[in-house]
């Protein structure tokens, strides 16, 4: 692999809703339920979406449990997909 370079792609753009919450890795479980505190009482949304990937799974399964117990009246929709990732190099030398 020292003969390749990875090929950078740009980043698309999406937009984030303001009903949606992404959960990470890195973020606190506390964060997020304080969010969807927002999204219920101050904003008065009637539902949320909750998107994680990867290692942010169980935090993101974590959250909506909470949620689902302090907000009363809640139903929750699992929703799973999958996402294809492609790494593309390119060759340093002639030839290869």
């Amino acid at each position: 692999m020292n003969k390749y370079r990875k090929v950078i792609k740009p980043k698309e753009a999406l937009v984030k809703d303001d009903d949606e919450i992404r959960v990470t890795a890195a973020g606190s479980v506390s964060a997020y339920i304080s969010r969807a505190a927002k999204l219920f009482n101050e904003m008065e949304k009637t539902y949320l979406t909750i998107t994680a990937t990867g290692n942010a799974l169980t935090k993101a399964v974590t959250s909506a449990e909470v949620i689902k117990r302090r907000f009363k009246g809640l139903h929750q929709i699992t929703k799973l997909g999958s996402q294809e990732i492609v790494d593309e190099y390119e060759p340093l030398e002639e030839g290869l």
